[in-house]
């Protein structure tokens, strides 16, 4: 049995055992100014203290917004008997297969799911999900890099920000040529992306819808990078893939994305899922767990792990990823979300975005001193809109009415500061975009 120093005579038989005279011995090597002193902490409550205490937090949150909130997280609906499905005991677990004896079940749920992201994509072949959208470009590089053994990447700046940042918070310190370009008029620069490709560029990135919601057939991008003999990597709204061409007709070779749309509540950031898929030659260089259906012995149907990333211990720095793995639950939501609404109900899904949105940028734009800021982009769900005064200001008024009126595009582009990304899903009916104009105008 451990020795648990309780009470202060054991504690003094602790110290005088180890040789020091007093507990702040033991942290003589911590420099002064590192530490923190006394603790407040406060003596413990009851279960109905702690519950009043909950409580009274949980007040100060701001719910029941209308939300027009976008940028790559989105408020669609969630069909009841989603989670009806998914909280049933056999699937409500954090377990993470290593193993290839793991259970038929759960690694047919997989494949499953894996089947459905390629049908998605266009793609040949996927893996049983990432921990979240920016983590998955990431690991997109660093897939990109063991195929071409380069090391310069071209990341254009209408791809997620947020991506962007965990990107160069990651490969900071990994040795790669990591080149940022400027967008143009909403879209990616072709010539300012051809002028930065070289011998040396493992891969370019874009991402259609790109976070300012502006489509980009990206197949002539696809054609400039293979000709330098790089990869084309999309990164993608698998909502939007319902009724837009595919990355995989565009000439992509890892499809990369969040999967938050595919049945998951916004929940105050997570949990989500990334998602990858790529084409088959590519397999052996991808991250994560490949779920493969096979025959046994006697001729029956089974799923095995084909391919997994359980290897650091062996390959070290040749390992294919030191972090990722496979959101099981959140992969498996996102299954039986498209499972439940289908290909044609996708494919509404994402027509009544469409038009809802094209709705919305009518009755906004007719809003005196809103102009739209790319008006010459086609768009899905998503648009940019400039207003005659900040965004942050905007925003904040409508918040006391009731609406979240979408993302200041100033926080992560200075000379945006008057622009609003507003997003606009099958949850958002005529009244609320009418609300939303009417209050708009208002305070305009």
């Amino acid at each position: 049995m451990p020795f648990i120093a309780n009470t202060p005579a054991q504690q003094r038989q602790m110290l005088e055992a180890i040789g020091v005279e007093s507990i702040d011995d033991l942290f003589a090597d911590i420099p002064p100014e590192l530490l923190c002193g006394e603790l407040d902490i406060q003596p413990g409550m009851t279960e109905q203290e702690v519950r009043r205490r909950i409580s009274t937090l949980a007040d100060k949150n701001l719910t029941g917004q209308t939300s027009f909130l976008g940028g790559g997280f989105y408020d669609h609906f969630i069909p009841a008997a989603q989670e009806a499905l998914v909280s049933r005991s056999e699937f409500y677990t954090a377990y993470t297969p290593y193993q290839p004896e793991v259970s038929q079940g759960t690694l047919q749920a997989i494949y499953e799911f894996q089947s459905a992201i390629c049908r998605l994509t266009d793609m040949e072949v996927a893996n049983a999900s990432l921990y979240d959208g920016g983590t998955a470009v990431y690991e997109a590089i660093m897939m990109a890099l063991r195929v071409t053994r380069r090391r310069q990447v071209i990341v254009d700046d209408s791809v997620n920000p947020i991506y962007r940042k965990m990107v160069r918070s990651y490969t900071s310190n990994l040795g790669i040529d990591l080149i940022e370009t400027a967008s143009s008029d909403g879209l990616p620069d072709r010539a300012e992306i051809a002028r930065r490709l070289s011998d040396d560029t493992a891969a370019v990135i874009v991402q259609t819808p790109n976070f300012f919601g502006c489509i980009d057939d990206v197949s002539d991008i696809a054609e400039m990078i293979h000709a330098r003999g790089g990869l084309l990597i999309v990164s993608g709204y698998p909502i939007a893939m319902g009724l837009l061409k595919p990355p995989g007709q565009m000439g992509a070779d890892i499809v990369v994305g969040e999967g938050q749309s595919l049945g998951m509540p916004v929940s105050f950031g997570g949990p989500y899922l990334g998602f990858m898929a790529t084409r088959t030659k590519h397999v052996r260089k991808m991250p994560g767990r490949v779920v493969g259906r096979t025959l046994d012995a006697n001729g029956r149907e089974g799923f095995v792990l084909t391919l997994q990333a359980r290897e650091q211990h062996i390959r070290r720095e040749n390992a294919t990823s030191k972090i990722c793995t496979n959101q099981g639950l959140c992969a498996l939501t996102a299954l039986v979300y498209m499972s439940l609404i289908g290909k044609h109900g996708l494919r509404e899904v994402a027509r009544v975005c469409a038009d809802r949105g094209d709705y919305a940028r009518q009755r906004l734009l007719a809003v005196p001193g809103v102009t739209m800021r790319f008006p010459k982009r086609w768009y899905f769900n998503e648009f940019v809109i400039s207003l005659p005064i900040a965004a942050e200001k905007v925003i904040r008024s409508l918040f006391t009415r009731g609406i979240a009126a979408g993302f200041p595009l100033g926080r992560y582009w200075p000379e945006m500061n008057d622009c609003l990304l507003v997003a606009v899903t099958e949850k958002r009916t005529k009244e609320d975009i009418d609300f939303l104009a009417h209050a708009l105008e208002v305070i305009l």
